[in-house]
């Protein structure tokens, strides 16, 4: 074992025992437990680290702004190392440990989960995005601040068909050209996939042979020639950063020549330092401000991030970290809400928290988030951003319930 991985390990457990740590028997009544399940260790840890210490930070600005009505959350969190057996058995402990919510990582996990926090009432805010969540008659105890993938999905691919397909020397001549690149075995990876085809074949677009690219991949040459034999125009890339990067790296190096579009999860800061000149032109979806955006909260943000985690230079956090706090700041006003209707159980948090919030704007460059008994999709209107020399530049807001009501209203939820 490599000593960067026992000083990993070390970490994880400092900050587990750190953030349990700190309340008195004598303050146990006036705390509320919340549990959270973080990739710290595993295939997504690329995005996971980052994300875990906003959850933390969060927590203690909360703590240090009057919790919930007066009362300080204590938080359980644990790396689960994205192994799904582990999340089912951190779940029981925090079961045990009787949390009222629990704040959880990836779409395997989530999803396997869902029927069981559905029993359990047991609100779940997690950094799985998944569309298969946001339908409430399904899974009603499944939330998160964000736009939900297949949302993000759909909203990227006709950013790119409205702006930079009618500049190609084909327009007008034939239909563009569309693949995807995804870990196959992935349920986050794959999770948008019906909901991006269905929108390339509303746009009109040919669709080529799905490559199927690991988490892990730091070669993809063969799957880049496959959508060079196929003359490609487009790619959507469904994986985290790390093997998108080297994706985009071997594309360019190969003269792919095609447009890349990607996932929320496999677009940010690390992308153009990972891939350098080949993330230039790259388009996705960004479900709230970069990490230092001179947007409402971000300056808490970046503070509780230089105090309880100095030796991270805050030049090299992530919008990973905002996204922990979206998480988490849409928790605390549901608990604030179900509090102060006297009731914390999990059917509260939902009725009288998160289903009471209609445009509740949480800062941090977010879209205001409104949840009702029948739709969890938070928005309908996406921005997607353009990396131009290293920098995220805003393309185009996707408005697509205004685009297609039918559609939004009738037909897409749920998937």
């Amino acid at each position: 074992m490599s000593i960067k991985t026992v000083l990993s390990k070390v970490f994880v457990l400092l900050l587990s025992v750190a953030l349990v740590a700190g309340f008195s028997p004598n303050t146990e009544a006036a705390t509320i437990k919340v549990g959270a399940l973080n990739d710290m260790t595993g295939a997504t840890s690329d995005v996971g680290k980052d994300y875990a210490l906003g959850i933390a930070e969060a927590i203690h600005y909360i703590n240090d702004n009057g919790g919930v009505n007066g009362k300080q959350i204590k938080l359980y969190q644990f790396d689960y190392g994205y192994r799904v057996p582990e999340a089912l058995t951190k779940y029981k402990l925090f079961k045990r440990l009787k949390v009222v919510a629990v704040l959880g990582w990836g779409t395997g996990d989530t999803e396997a989960l869902s029927p069981t926090v559905t029993k359990d009432k047991m609100p779940y805010v997690s950094a799985s995005y998944s569309g298969h969540l946001t339908d409430p008659k399904k899974t009603p105890y499944n939330l998160f601040f964000a736009t939900d993938y297949s949302t993000n999905a759909r909203a990227a691919i006709t950013a790119w068909f409205d702006k930079k397909w009618p500049q190609h020397p084909d327009y007008g001549k034939r239909k563009p050209r569309f693949v995807a690149s995804y870990m196959f075995a992935s349920p986050y990876c794959s999770a948008p996939i019906k909901a991006i085809k269905d929108q390339a074949t509303i746009l009109g677009f040919d669709i080529g042979p799905d490559q199927s690219v690991s988490l892990f991949a730091i070669d993809t040459k063969s799957q880049v020639l496959a959508m060079k034999d196929y003359k490609a125009d487009l790619v959507w890339h469904g994986n985290t950063t790390m093997s998108v990067a080297a994706t985009v790296r071997d594309a360019y190096a190969l003269g792919l020549g095609a447009d890349h579009i990607v996932n929320n999860w496999g677009f940010d800061e690390n992308l153009p330092r990972l891939a350098g000149k080949a993330s230039e032109g790259v388009m996705g979806a960004a479900v709230c401000a970069f990490f230092g955006e001179n947007v409402p909260l971000m300056d808490k943000v970046v503070e509780y991030a230089k105090k309880y985690n100095p030796g991270i230079p805050v030049e090299k956090r992530l919008i990973r970290t905002v996204q922990g706090w979206g998480d988490v700041m849409i928790l605390w006003e549901a608990l604030k809400r179900a509090d102060a209707a006297g009731d914390l159980s999990g059917e509260s948090i939902l009725k009288k928290g998160f289903e009471t919030m209609q445009n509740f704007d949480i800062g941090l460059g977010a879209p205001p988030v409104t949840f009702t008994a029948t739709d969890h999709r938070v928005a309908g209107q996406v921005p997607i951003y353009e990396i131009k020399d290293g920098k995220f530049q805003i393309v185009e807001k996707v408005d697509l319930k205004g685009r297609w009501p039918q559609k939004w209203a009738n037909d897409w939820i749920g998937w």
